[in-house]
C-alpha cells in the first residue's frame, strides 16, 4: 500500500436557502460518504451580510450541529480548509445568504493511486472537466444522455 494519507481533495461551496441549513442540503454528499466513495474532511459555514461582509464558523462552533445533519466529530481533518481557501471561495456567496464550504476526499481515487503505485506505474497527469462543460459537449454531439446512465 502507498504511504499516501489522502487522495485528491475537492472543495465545494454549497449555497443554502437560509442561514439555518436543512439537512436535506447535504443528503447526496452524506450518501456518498456513507458509501465510502468520499470522506468528509472539513466543513465551514459562511454567512454574508447585506453589505458583503463574511462570517466564517467552523462546524464545531455551530450551536445546533444537528441542523446540518453532521456531527463535528465525523470530520476527518477539521481545520483543513484554510483561511485563504475560505476568503477565495466566499466571494461566490451572495450578500444576505449563506453557504457551506465542504472539503471531501475522493477516497476511490486514493485507492486507485495506491494500486497504481503498487503496480510500478506512475500517474503523469490528472484533469477534471467540470460537469457543465461535459454536459454541453454531450448536447453538442447529440448523444443520448440516457445511454450514459
Amino acid at each position: 500500500m502507498s504511504d499516501a494519507w489522502l487522495g485528491p481533495v475537492d472543495l465545494y461551496v454549497i449555497g443554502l436557502p437560509s442561514a439555518r441549513p436543512d439537512p436535506a442540503a447535504l443528503t447526496a454528499l452524506l450518501e456518498l460518504v456513507d458509501s465510502g466513495l468520499l470522506r468528509l474532511l472539513d466543513l465551514v459555514l459562511v454567512t454574508t451580510d447585506d453589505h458583503g461582509q463574511h462570517t466564517i464558523t467552523e462546524l464545531a462552533a455551530v450551536p445546533d450541529q444537528a441542523a446540518f445533519g453532521i456531527d463535528a466529530r465525523a470530520l476527518k481533518a477539521p481545520g483543513l480548509i484554510g483561511e485563504d481557501d475560505v476568503v477565495e471561495l466566499a466571494t461566490v456567496v451572495p450578500a444576505g445568504s449563506a453557504a457551506l464550504i465542504v472539503a471531501v476526499e475522493l477516497a476511490y481515487q486514493r485507492r486507485l493511486a495506491a494500486r497504481t503505485v503498487e503496480s510500478g506505474a506512475t500517474l503523469l497527469g490528472y484533469e477534471r472537466i467540470p460537469a457543465p462543460v461535459v454536459n454541453a459537449l454531450i448536447d453538442s454531439l447529440a448523444l443520448d444522455p440516457e445511454g450514459l446512465a
